[in-house]
């Protein structure tokens, strides 16, 4: 998961309700002992150990109350993915869904600075590989279930828990739910925990914004294969593998995907432009006035922060060739990945990668993708998730936006179900390590987030 976007001011037009009640002392040390256990499990592909961690959050579940009927560890492969369903009346409608993923990009200990696999909290931040991506999620939406429970809530619909366990790899448990078990999660709209996030200024640490995702572009990578007889460096011959893929990476670079736009990207540039100020800003605003203006796509095409707002992108990121330094190269092979705007077909972006490559390289996918148009912007789900954002953090803009990244989103838009991101963090731009070293997120973060879900759940599925 990449948590990194352009937003749009709700305007504050949308109503905050009422304040929410802050978790009690015994609710904040609940969440505290599953996140302990939780990050002390290697969930990556290197650790094997997301099905124990479904089982431990299974116990939890049943040890809660629900039926075993309503709890469901769903084995794949080597991972597997938890699925929980909290009965409501039905006076509320066809069931919600909340996503998040129990798997973790591996963390060596050797690389840390801590043990990546133990949660230290420290100086303020809750260190431990998944913290933010996305263990907090999973342990924030299993605490809060558990609050709800212990408090006899009745929802006026059912909400569902879908906790998957490859989103970092291949996404495969998601698909396979949505495949093969549609009716353990078959509702009218799903809320990502993996997804959305509010930001911290940078020197007083105060909040300032808050992303809420509403679209996500698709995650593709294409391999460019030239084949060549090869033969004996001593006898070099016009035609070279490493020569034909280099040829068809030069045009690769020199080539811009069009231009696009939809309700989302331009409501992010309107309400992201006075904010960041200076010319990129003021190249946003300008976009968000007239998107096919010819100074302003320049500016945001030079920006590598803003650039896949306004268009599909593709860059390669892997490179092999050869088999011997006295030989010339049989084969060449470059991997290109592409972040596709909503709306643009997979097989289009191959297509102009194959008219680009020439007929000397080949283009093919690396693996099967999916891609999905953006969510329409609910007028429910604002309203929650700004009363959700503003019960511990009043008068924050709220914004819906675009992700340049991949979650597990993008499956459950594909197969129709409508999804936003609402992650309860809100962070500085220099504290977020995802994926990276040292992964961290702030503590009172964490447990306002007790406070956020409470907040989502009962507005969304809570009596009127």
């Amino acid at each position: 998961m990449i948590r990194r976007f352009c937003g749009a001011l709700l305007a504050g037009a949308l109503l905050c309700g009422q304040a929410a009640a802050q978790p009690s002392e015994a609710e904040r040390q609940q969440a505290r002992a599953i996140y302990e256990h939780v990050i002390a499990m290697d969930t990556s592909v290197e650790g094997h150990q997301v099905p124990q961690m479904a089982a431990y959050l299974a116990g939890l579940f049943r040890d809660a109350g629900f039926p075993a009927a309503d709890i469901h560890v769903v084995p794949h492969g080597q991972t597997a993915a938890l699925v929980v369903r909290y009965r409501g009346d039905g006076s509320g409608g066809r069931p919600l869904l909340f996503i998040a993923h129990m798997d973790v990009v591996p963390a060596h200990r050797s690389e840390w600075e801590r043990d990546p696999y133990r949660l230290i909290e420290e100086n303020g931040y809750f260190y431990g590989r998944g913290t933010a991506d996305d263990k907090g999620g999973v342990t924030l939406l299993t605490a809060t279930f558990l609050q709800l429970k212990r408090e006899g809530f009745r929802p006026t619909r059912d909400i569902i828990l879908a906790f998957s366990g490859d989103e970092e790899t291949s996404g495969e448990t998601t698909r396979m739910l949505i495949a093969e078990h549609r009716d353990l999660i078959d509702v009218e709209f799903a809320i990502n925990a993996d997804a959305g996030q509010g930001a911290l200024d940078e020197t007083t640490g105060q909040p300032t914004f808050y992303a809420l995702q509403t679209s996500e572009k698709t995650f593709a990578s294409f391999t460019l294969t030239a084949h060549n007889p090869g033969g004996h460096s001593s006898q070099p011959r016009a035609d070279n593998a490493i020569y034909d893929l280099t040829d068809a990476l030069t045009r690769v670079r020199g080539y811009q995907f069009p231009v696009m736009w939809n309700d989302t990207t331009i409501a992010s540039m309107r309400a992201l432009g006075p904010r960041a100020g200076g010319p990129l800003g003021a190249a946003m605003t300008r976009f968000a006035e007239n998107p096919r203006d010819r100074r302003a796509i320049a500016t945001l095409s030079a920006s590598p922060f803003s650039v896949g707002q306004i268009r599909t992108t593709c860059i390669p990121t892997l490179l092999q060739a050869g088999h011997a330094d006295n030989a010339l190269p049989q084969t060449a092979v470059a991997t290109v990945n592409c972040r596709i705007f909503p709306g643009v077909t997979i097989a289009d972006v191959q297509a102009q990668l194959q008219r680009l490559a020439g007929d000397k390289v080949q283009v093919a996918p690396l693996d099967e993708y999916y891609s999905s148009e953006a969510s329409p912007l609910r007028e429910d789900v604002l309203a929650a998730a700004t009363q959700a954002v503003h019960a511990s953090y009043p008068g924050v803009p709220i914004a819906p936006a675009m992700s340049a990244g991949a979650t597990d989103g993008v499956f459950y838009r594909a197969a129709g179900i409508p999804t936003y991101g609402v992650s309860d963090i809100f962070m500085k731009d220099s504290d977020d390590f995802s994926h990276g070293l040292n992964e961290r997120v702030p503590v009172a973060s964490f447990y306002n987030g007790l406070t956020h879900y409470r907040v989502l759940m009962t507005a969304l599925a809570g009596p009127r």
